[in-house]
Order: structure tokens, then sequence, then C-alpha cells
């Protein structure tokens, strides 16, 4: 929500400048592209724990399960 309220404000801000319609279009993607890529680091830094987290519980469920060896080879009663 933060995020609409800035672009709008960011929008009309040019409007009341005297920007053109082509510059105030170009200023509003170089915005939507800056704080798309924000939100995403964003994301990633708060979701960075629960990855790392996972990362680890795979790693000692691997180190502790065995491989099973199979019972029989197909190929050697051939």
């Amino acid at each position: 929500m933060l995020e609409i309220l800035f672009v709008l404000g960011f929008f009309f801000m040019l409007l009341l400048t005297g920007i053109s319609l082509l510059g105030m279009v170009a200023a509003l993607v170089v915005a939507f592209a800056v704080m798309m890529l924000g939100g995403l680091l964003a994301v990633v830094i708060k979701m960075l724990p629960w990855l790392i987290l996972a990362v680890v519980i795979v790693w000692i469920y691997r180190a502790f399960k065995q491989p099973e060896k199979p019972r029989y080879n197909r190929r050697r009663f051939r």
C-alpha cells in the first residue's frame, strides 16, 4: 500500500512541476523498477534465515541416512 502511495505522490509532484508526459512515464518506469528490486531484496533478506535452516536440516538428514542396499540385482539372473 505504501508503494502505491509513493508512486501516486511521485506522479503528482512531477505533474505539478511541469514535467512532460513522456518524462513522467519514464520516471515512473524507473521508480517502479527500483522499488521492485528493493522489494525483492527485502523478501530475500526476510526469507534467508528460513532458507538456511532448510539447507541445514537437509544436510543433517542426508548425513545420518544410510543409502539402502539393493536386495537383488536383476542383471545377475539373466
